[in-house]
């Protein structure tokens, strides 16, 4: 799966799961601090992000992502080979 797969699907997930424009999403956009996500929203969005490219995501590692870019680089990165 291309970066740009990855990205469109990340999108459709937080456009839904945050109820914004799909459009509006962008790789530099904050995940707390742009969509105001509290610690459940996040951990709700990561769980997600596991079911949906069927690769486990630590805790830590989670901790670490907070744009967009970053979460589409470690899904790449961690996607089933």
């Amino acid at each position: 799966m291309t970066k740009e797969e990855i990205f469109n699907k990340i999108a459709a997930i937080i456009a839904d799961r945050f109820e914004i424009d799909q459009s509006k999403v962008t790789n530099e956009m904050n995940l707390q601090k742009d969509l105001d996500a509290d610690s459940i929203d996040f951990v709700e969005f990561v769980l997600e992000l596991e079911d949906t490219f069927g690769s486990e995501i630590s805790d830590e590692d989670a901790e670490k992502l907070s744009t967009v870019g970053e979460v589409v680089d470690y899904v790449a990165a961690h996607q089933a080979k």
